[in-house]
């Protein structure tokens, strides 16, 4: 297919135009009204401003405003609409191997039970989970009260190695450490991938999570093929988070927060996920049993020579138009100088 011609990819916002005759009647019947009025039998038509400090529009201004309105309008259509022209064509994927990492990135992942913190422990098992993988595509999701996608799943691992030293805490400006609303967001993810593809999460965390039907919310997604393994950073004893600032962070009973590693509720979310429970340390063995683990597919993790269309949208081009021809309604009226005794005198 050779088509590289201009479409909309909305077009159903055209429709929007239909307002149009409806305001065009309004205003046709307000007129009609305004001349009608019983304000007009008690004054000349030129005499009513100076007496109700109102001005009726004329004609020719009241639809000279009605079509620029209606011109500006049509703009906003076009953009919405979506105009696009040109493409690129991407090679598909075929069935493979695909690994989707969870990062948590909720304060209690500053805890430094482990060197440097938890979160640098858990960048550094990324990294080197990167560095040994050869077949697995992968992705990074970081969550705390949100989920963040850092990179979709995919074969360039650089893309996840380049984002990882900007991962901190700071990232959610709302704390907590949600796990439910990153486990809906993975499923979209790895749901949209191609059908017979092998499908798998790693939760990097330290398991302080606080919400019921975890375990059966992984079991769910383990029935729908896709398995969880988990990795978790810190240790039982733990440590007192910090806060923004560094010491340590109080709760609402005056005492320093502490945080623990909850092995018990990791090992039953990957045992729910039928995958694998590994506590993060020092050597690659944790990292590559996991990566074992998550390579199940027969298919070998190539693209194929399926190609699709990426399309070039251009709805910048109306909306910087729109931007244009609206810029100068926004700009100040000049204010007139008070009338005064020197006025009067010069009059």
């Amino acid at each position: 297919m050779t088509d590289n011609g201009f479409h909309f990819a909305q077009p159903a916002w055209f429709w929007g135009l239909l307002v149009l005759p409806p305001v065009a009647w309004w205003l046709w019947r307000s007129a009609a009204k305004a001349a009608k009025a019983p304000v007009q039998r008690y004054a000349d038509a030129h005499l009513l401003p100076h007496l109700s400090g109102t001005r009726a529009l004329a004609t020719s201004e009241r639809w000279g405003r009605f079509f620029a309105w209606s011109a500006l309008w049509l703009i906003l259509l076009i953009a919405m609409a979506g105009p696009r022209w040109g493409y690129t064509d991407v090679r598909l994927f075929q069935p493979g191997d695909n690994l989707l990492i969870l990062l948590d990135v909720s304060r209690s992942m500053e805890t430094s039970d482990v060197a440097p913190t938890r979160l640098g422990r858990a960048r550094q098992e990324i990294q080197d989970l990167i560095m040994q993988n050869r077949r697995l595509r992968l992705g990074l999701i970081a969550f705390a009260s949100v989920p963040h996608v850092i990179a979709p799943v995919t074969e360039d691992s650089r893309t996840i190695l380049l984002a990882l030293p900007a991962l901190a805490t700071d990232l959610a400006r709302l704390q907590g450490s949600r796990l439910q609303e990153a486990l809906d967001r993975a499923q979209v993810l790895l749901e949209s991938l191609p059908e017979d593809s092998a499908r798998s999460l790693l939760l990097i965390s330290d398991g302080d999570f606080d919400e019921p039907g975890l375990v059966d919310h992984v079991r769910k997604l383990h029935q729908a093929g896709i398995a969880m393994h988990v990795l978790g950073i810190g240790t039982r004893e733990g440590g007192d988070v910090p806060g923004p600032r560094g010491s340590p962070l109080i709760g609402p009973d005056g005492n320093p927060v502490r945080s623990r590693l909850d092995e018990d509720q990791l090992k039953a979310l990957a045992e729910a996920g039928g995958g694998l429970y590994r506590r993060a340390d020092y050597r690659d063995k944790d990292t590559g049993d996991i990566l074992k683990a998550a390579a199940v597919s027969t298919l070998p993790p190539k693209a194929s020579d399926d190609r699709t269309r990426i399309w070039h949208d251009r709805y910048y081009i109306p909306v910087l138009l729109l931007a244009a021809l609206l810029l100068p309604r926004f700009k100040g009226r000049a204010k007139t100088e008070p009338s005064g005794p020197r006025q009067e005198a010069a009059r």
